[in-house]
């Protein structure tokens, strides 16, 4: 839906005003150690699927099967396929 330049600044100014009149509630504040936790347990997990990615390339370069490579990481060798397999491996 276009907008006018107008109607966008308007926006704008609103948004800033809500921005500096904001007041927090003491329910607001967040625990930065909670979330510094969070953090790196979603940054670990993306090291470990990025691993599990590279491991299982290793594996079908050197020819093991999608059942093999199902079998250790704990799923069907086709679901590993479609996990993990490219166009060529079809």
């Amino acid at each position: 839906m276009p907008r006018s330049v107008r109607d966008i600044l308007e926006h704008a100014d609103q948004l800033a005003a809500r921005f500096e009149n904001y007041n927090p509630n003491d329910g607001d504040e967040r625990d930065p150690a909670t979330l510094t936790a969070l953090r790196d347990a979603v940054l670990a997990r993306s090291n470990s699927e990025r691993a599990i990615v590279d491991a299982v390339e290793q594996a079908r370069a050197k020819g093991y099967s999608w059942a093999f490579i199902g079998q250790i990481i704990g799923t069907s060798g086709e679901a590993a396929r479609q996990r993990y397999g490219h166009k060529s491996d079809a």
